[in-house]
Formats: C-alpha cells, structure tokens, sequence
C-alpha cells in the first residue's frame, strides 16, 4: 500500500512569508503598508475604508479587527480570502510560489 505523502504546510508558510509583500499586494491591491504590516479593506465584507483589516509581514498573522476573523499565516489568509479549505490553499500557494507542496 502507497503511503500518501502530507502537505508541508510549514514549509509553504515559511515561504510565503518570504514573499509576504509580492503576495499581499496580488491579493489585497488596494492596501498599503504601514511598518511591517499591510493594511486594506476587508474584500469580503462591506468595509468603506481601510484600517481594521492587517496582515503581519514578518509573521503572516493577519486579521479583521472588526469583525474577530483571524489566522496565522498566509495560507490562513489564503482560505479567507478565496474561500478554500487549508489544504486547498496550501496547495495554490505552493503552486503561486513554484514549490513542492508534499513533505
């Protein structure tokens, strides 16, 4: 029997980290950076103005303060924002960013 190989979930998160700017300014173009976190409008809710809605750069932890939507890495977002299970966006992320998604 084939062993199925696991999603490297870490390792696509380190990555995307690596590449927080490029990513972030794909998926939330109307942001801007502010230190080390890009701020936007929350695309998935009536949001008027920019500001309750952050991503860490350093870290990929992101959040919408004004509604509690939270997670702790890019591919977290990824799900958010696209509607996907975690393994489906580790697996698009592992594909944006030319990786191998299996451990």
């Amino acid at each position: 029997m084939k062993r199925r190989r696991s999603i490297a979930f870490a390792s696509i998160a380190s990555a995307a980290c690596s590449h927080a700017d490029a990513i972030v300014t794909r998926w939330l173009s109307d942001g801007r950076r502010e230190g080390r976190e890009w701020v936007a409008k929350n695309p998935k809710r009536a949001d008027g103005r920019s500001g309750s809605f952050k991503v860490n750069l350093n870290t990929g932890r992101w959040g919408d303060f004004a509604t509690g939507d939270k997670g702790g890495d890019l591919i977290s977002l990824a799900a958010f924002l696209f509607d996907m299970k975690q393994d489906e966006a580790a697996l698009q992320v592992a594909d944006m960013l030319g990786l191998d998604a299996y451990e």
